[in-house]
């Protein structure tokens, strides 16, 4: 791989993360139900974050050196997505978030956001591309590498809207 690919690689891996920021706002805006933020965020947001490495292994797949990687890829995506719903959570969502909300938000939110797109990682691999292409059934031998961020992400959001129900 040329040098250059090591730094391209993460840069784009977190312009995806950039990215899925805007596909959870159109989510936000387009979903009024209760239930947006346990079924519809969770599935777009999980979706959405590794986009950039989508892109690297659409158009430059030899990036992605080994599927380690492109999982720690995927999570550069997901760190940079944690960072900006963080800010906008809290400068904008927020008007006085109190300490609390603070730390979780900066310490669950973002952890969870991390390993969730990591998990997803393992399922971007050429076999994805094969499936997309209709060669093999989709997410074929690698759903649990969606569902399980999804319903991990899904719970997060029922426990983090009981807690500030408590807190706010």
């Amino acid at each position: 791989m040329p040098s250059k690919w090591r730094l391209l690689a993460p840069l784009i891996a977190m312009a995806g993360g950039v990215f899925a920021v805007g596909g959870a706002f159109l989510e936000e805006v387009s979903h009024a139900s209760i239930f947006a933020p346990f079924v519809a965020a969770p599935i777009i947001e999980e979706a959405l974050k590794p986009s950039g490495v989508y892109l690297l292994l659409a158009r430059w797949p030899d990036t992605l050196r080994s599927q380690t990687y492109t999982a720690f890829l995927a999570a550069l995506g997901g760190l940079f997505f944690a960072v900006i719903e963080n800010i906008l959570y809290l400068k904008v969502y927020i008007p006085e978030p109190t300490h609390t909300i603070v730390v979780v938000r900066w310490s669950g939110g973002l952890t969870m956001h991390v390993l969730c797109s990591f998990i997803v990682g393992f399922s971007i691999n050429q076999r994805l591309l094969a499936s997309m292409r209709g060669e093999v059934p989709f997410l074929s031998g690698y759903r649990k590498f969606f569902i399980i961020p999804v319903v991990i992400h899904s719970l997060y959001n029922v426990v983090a809207v009981i807690v500030w129900s408590i807190l706010g």
